[in-house]
């Protein structure tokens, strides 16, 4: 069974047929909303808001961990994440999908390995790769088959949030090689991998990156709403054949 975590923009998913809703109770806590179960396009799926369904938790206070082993506890078999990124690359518009293939992470203060306790042993996970090539290549064969154009590969800087970051500091994401900048993608990756669950991203551009606008008032939260608006209906039609391959 494939899950979808959702973030800005795809609080829910309106083509799905919802069976169930399951509120869940982990080691870590409360994830960030109740399961939510059903089938679409014909597949059974599981979704979950990362941000809560009033959209009401901030990047840096989502429980990953709970939300991961939530996931893992419902026996899902992949996890697809979709987020909202700011686009650093000149080709990434606002409006582009792109299925990442790294990240750098430079979020702190999260809880990011399930092995920390004095009771665990150390855990290294390899994280050379960190989504899965094989599911990355089923969102791109999805996107290929919904006829929506994605771009296939894309570094994404995991930012700590909640504020958006100055024009120095996506200066400084770009000489480090970012393509894309978000605040959600760690730990929620390496917490999938510990997990052994494989996952991929897809993300939507909302907007370009602070400084990287011809606009000379700022970013425009008021157009960011209506390019995720946009955006997420082509999401769906690709979650809905990443749910049946």
């Amino acid at each position: 069974m494939l899950a979808i975590i959702g973030g800005s923009g795809l609080t829910q998913l309106s083509t799905l047929e919802i069976s169930r809703r399951e509120v869940v109770r982990t080691p870590y806590g409360e994830p960030s909303g109740a399961l939510t179960f059903g089938v679409l396009n014909g597949a059974p799926v599981v979704f979950l808001a990362r941000h809560g369904y009033g959209h009401t938790i901030p990047p840096h206070q989502v429980n990953y961990c709970a939300n991961l082993w939530a996931l893992k506890q419902a026996k899902v078999s992949a996890i697809v994440s979709v987020a909202s990124v700011g686009g650093i690359r000149a080709d990434f518009a606002p409006g582009t999908l792109v299925v990442p293939d790294q990240i750098i992470d430079y979020t702190w203060g999260r809880k990011s390995t399930y092995f920390e306790d004095a009771d665990k042993p150390v855990h290294h996970i390899d994280f050379t790769e960190p989504y899965d090539a094989k599911l990355r290549q089923r969102v791109l064969a999805a996107a290929a088959a919904a006829g929506e154009h994605v771009f296939d590969g894309g570094v994404y800087a995991a930012t700590q949030g909640p504020r958006l970051e100055t024009a120095a500091e996506i200066n400084r994401l770009e000489r480090d090689g970012a393509d894309l900048v978000g605040m959600t993608g760690m730990p929620e990756a390496a917490l999938a991998r510990e997990l052994d669950l494989p996952y991929a991203a897809l993300n939507v551009v909302a907007n370009y990156a602070a400084g990287r606008s011809a606009s000379e008032h700022g970013i425009q939260f008021d157009s960011i709403e209506l390019v995720l608006q946009e955006a997420m209906i082509r999401v769906r039609r690709v979650l809905e054949h990443v749910s049946k391959a």
